[in-house]
């Protein structure tokens, strides 16, 4: 028996009909092209948000390119983000034309360091770009004083963080504007790839809207350089039926967090720690030990999926390596990424996976 470490299928099952019935709507309409199903998603979505506006793109890296491209970043402009984090956010910004600058992570939230981010900033530094890693958001209230005390844009990187809260107040309504992914594996997930943009600036939302357009407004009038980054109206329908269940999900997903850290105590495991002022939801379950590569070799040899996000820090990945990062620039980084281990977590993962994957760890460890 195999404990998968996120079973789409059965979530997607658990709908009936529902999702199934969504896209043979929009087959018979034949609107597949930016159909009405997009207009309820994208309304729905900014509802949830509580933001004026969401505008949907073909996915995640496009919806970070697109953001940064609409408040007017390009060649010689710099962008901050954190190094710890997946390769789409600071491929977007090279992207985009801009410079990634680097800046290491909290040792206990592994989201970026908020108190290194000053001394990276110039008079080309143009944004920062915070990520809600693994589910719990970064620090917006140091983050939101920074951007205003510098005049510079922020653009939350949200693809981890469907649903989550900072003091009440959900991700993807701090920034100028913010990025959703909605890869089948995101807590909200499509049948493929998707995207959404969220934003309460009206000019920025009617610019994003045609930059992902072909930059039109009006068919075959392109005033801006766009591209082709449409969110699929089949996607949009299927993620319309499943947005009303996202908070049950990440209210399963805290509560499965909750399991594992109860049963883990006493082991040399750091199991991971939600900053106060947050509501963290879980996007993955991310320990910490110094038996990582024998921890997670033991649990997969015994039907237990598992995974490391991520294994190599950003700096040091080949396609970045004329950044002039080296070995040693980002401690905590590369120090987290030798240790940490991402455990099995499904919102409708049954008591019995559960009682495996738990059995299985203390197994490893007594």
């Amino acid at each position: 028996m195999t404990v998968k470490f996120l079973d789409v299928n059965r979530l997607n099952a658990s709908f009936g009909l529902a999702i199934k019935d969504a896209i043979n709507a929009v087959i018979d309409s034949g609107a597949f092209i930016q159909g009405p199903a997009v207009t309820k998603f994208e309304n729905d979505f900014a509802a949830y948000c509580g933001v004026k506006h969401a505008i949907g793109v073909s996915d995640g890296s496009s919806a970070l390119q697109i953001s940064m491209k609409s408040i007017g970043i390009g060649s010689g402009d710099e962008v901050i983000t954190v190094a710890n984090t997946f390769n789409a956010t600071v491929a977007a910004i090279t992207n985009a034309g801009a410079r990634p600058v680097l800046v290491d992570i909290d040792s206990k939230t592994y989201n970026i360091d908020c108190n290194q981010i000053e001394s990276k900033i110039n008079e080309r530094t143009k944004a920062i770009i915070p990520v809600h890693l693994y589910g719990q958001p970064a620090d917006m209230d140091a983050l939101l004083g920074i951007a205003q005390k510098y005049n510079i844009k922020l653009i939350e990187d949200s693809c981890q963080g469907h649903g989550a809260l900072w003091n009440g107040q959900r991700t993807g309504s701090f920034g100028d504007a913010a990025a959703f992914s909605f890869y089948p594996g995101k807590n909200l997930g499509a049948l493929g790839d998707g995207g959404m943009i969220t934003t309460n600036d009206d000019g920025l939302a009617e610019k994003i809207r045609m930059l992902g357009n072909y930059g039109q407004k009006v068919k075959y009038q392109h005033d801006l350089l766009g591209d082709n980054s449409r969110l699929d109206t089949i996607q949009a329908a299927g993620l319309a039926v499943k947005l009303p269940k996202l908070d049950d999900w990440n209210l399963n997903r805290k509560i499965l967090a909750l399991i594992y850290n109860d049963e883990f105590k006493g082991l040399p495991i750091v199991t991971p720690e939600t900053d106060l002022r947050a509501k963290h939801v879980f996007h993955l379950y991310v320990i910490r030990t110094e038996n990582r590569d024998e921890l997670s070799e033991f649990l997969n040899k015994n039907g237990v999926q598992t995974g490391i996000h991520y294994p190599v820090p950003i700096h040091m990945q080949k396609c970045f390596s004329d950044w002039g990062y080296k070995k040693g620039d980002f401690p905590v980084t590369e120090k987290y990424a030798d240790r940490i281990l991402s455990l099995p977590m499904d919102p409708l993962m049954p008591n019995s996976d559960i009682d495996i994957v738990v059995s299985k760890v203390k197994e490893f460890f007594i």
